[in-house]
């Protein structure tokens, strides 16, 4: 009997450690009740969290906390504390959380998921000046996607007579652009060992976000269980195997001072800073992270924005033909158009910025981790919090756009036609840690878009039930695979 009622007293205790841990501390943001160990976890529909965080932004407000097993986060939606986190607080708030997975995937090195430091601030600032000297900006840059925009288009010629699923051509299209900056190689629509890898990267950014992963997070012995999460781990042997390929043989044909890519030039600056006695925080381990970073981050995110634009065109063939003579207007009898004609296209831009407003490609951002104490809508976010930047909740939001739940470009235009900038857009976030290439996915998407669109009108196959515009959630959300008619157009 004594023996029984030590482990009932002990269970007791135990439960309420586990509950006293997960209380929110004084002045930390309020949010739905936790259950010991898993927190607030089963609460939440992990195949599409938005919906779940919007109904506690109702109950709790705009700066709320959830909890991921033992894990405090603060999850912050509307522009006003947007703003405030990603700006105003940029620097306090520019850490990454470094939980099992992220240390899995970076090790707290490389571009995306690095912590804020030193070593960050050097390799932001050296892949910024490299992909600029590598023609960011410029016209070799535009040259460069416009001859791949070539293959693109023969390509869809070869498929017009038939209901074609275009995702792995510009799946393959847009990846090529950053392949040949970062390793100086771009791959045929024909390689099946390349497309592979591709359909890798797009698992694995769905599969980041799941029930799975944070479950992993939570509880590191899940690591050598027999479920899905360890799918994420092949995936990632994989692609870490198939670029560690790319890199050894790119190493063999190098030629040191004459840099041919983004690799080239990282090796040269290994080279310089063995002869500086000062301590570099360029090596080989966040020579092979920023490889992964720039692969997979400029991939992903404008292959999706793409697709999204041809499910939008289809679904408003009236804004697909505005955009298309809004193109032969400007281009006249030239055979393209250059990225400086955008700025004479405002009913062009304002469609390309209308997708990815309703796409909200990357919902959720990056998560961001505190610094120091921050001060945020009256609560206090301890040191070392997770944030959670809800982006999408601004795309959507009924105070700020004219036509927040429906497709339309005059979101994004005055009375005039005119271009506007509209504060509440945040597709590539904001602040310190907003995306590294922006400006590189926006001349994709505006020159892969127009060349597209001059060549072919785009027609969704059944009329009696239009394109599901279900998005498939993860890091970024893609749409579902779909098949289209390609009409050529003259």
């Amino acid at each position: 009997m004594e023996l029984s009622t030590a482990l009932l007293l002990g269970l007791v205790l135990l439960v309420f450690l586990w509950w006293n841990k997960l209380s929110r501390p004084k002045g930390f943001p309020p949010g739905p009740p936790a259950l010991p160990v898993l927190g607030n976890m089963l609460q939440m529909d992990f195949t599409n969290l938005l919906k779940d965080l919007q109904e506690f932004s109702k109950v709790y407000g705009p700066v709320f906390s959830i909890y991921l097993g033992f894990t405090p986060a603060v999850v912050v939606r509307g522009i006003k504390d947007l703003k405030e986190v990603l700006v105003n607080k940029g620097i306090d708030s520019a850490d990454r959380p470094q939980n099992r997975l992220i240390k899995a995937i970076s090790g707290a090195r490389g571009l995306v998921l690095a912590t804020y430091g030193r070593a960050w601030k050097e390799h932001r600032r050296f892949t910024l000046s490299t992909l600029r000297n590598f023609g960011l900006g410029k016209k070799s840059m535009e040259e460069r996607i416009r001859e791949e925009s070539s293959y693109l288009i023969q390509e869809l010629k070869n498929n017009k007579d038939t209901l074609y699923d275009p995702h792995f051509v510009i799946d393959n299209a847009v990846s090529n652009i950053i392949c040949s900056i970062v390793f100086g190689k771009r791959y045929g629509y024909d390689d099946t060992t390349f497309r592979d890898i591709l359909n890798l990267v797009h698992e694995h950014m769905k599969m980041a976000t799941s029930i799975w992963a944070q479950l992993y997070n939570a509880f590191g012995f899940v690591k050598h269980l027999p479920l899905p999460h360890q799918k994420i781990f092949k995936n990632l042997k994989i692609i870490f195997a198939f670029l560690g390929n790319v890199l050894e043989e790119h190493k063999k044909n190098r030629v040191p001072g004459q840099p041919r890519d983004y690799i080239d030039c990282y090796l040269d600056e290994l080279d310089k800073e063995k002869e500086d006695s000062n301590q570099s925080t360029f090596d080989a381990e966040n020579l092979f992270t920023c490889m992964v970073d720039l692969f997979v981050a400029g991939t992903e995110t404008t292959s999706s924005s793409l697709e999204w634009c041809l499910l939008y065109m289809m679904l408003h063939p009236d804004i697909q033909e505005k955009c298309r003579e809004e193109i032969h207007r400007i281009r006249g009898d030239r055979d393209h158009l250059d990225y400086e004609d955008r700025m004479m296209m405002p009913y062009t831009q304002a469609v390309l910025q209308e997708v990815q407003r309703c796409a909200s490609i990357v919902p959720l951002g990056v998560t961001h981790s505190s610094i120091k104490d921050i001060q945020l809508n009256g609560y206090t976010i301890p040191k070392g919090t997770m944030i959670i930047p809800d982006l999408s909740s601004v795309h959507y939001d009924e105070s700020q756009w004219k036509y927040p739940h429906e497709f339309n470009p005059e979101n994004f235009l005055n009375k005039e036609g005119e271009l506007v900038k509209v504060d509440s857009f945040l597709p590539f976030s904001a602040g310190p840690r907003s995306c590294l290439g922006e400006n590189l996915a926006r001349m994709e998407i505006f020159l892969f878009f127009t060349a597209m669109l001059t060549h072919f009108e785009f027609q969704w196959p059944d009329q009696k039930s239009p394109p599901d515009l279900t998005p498939v959630f993860g890091i970024t959300q893609a749409p579902k695979r779909f098949k289209m008619r390609l009409v050529p157009h003259t």
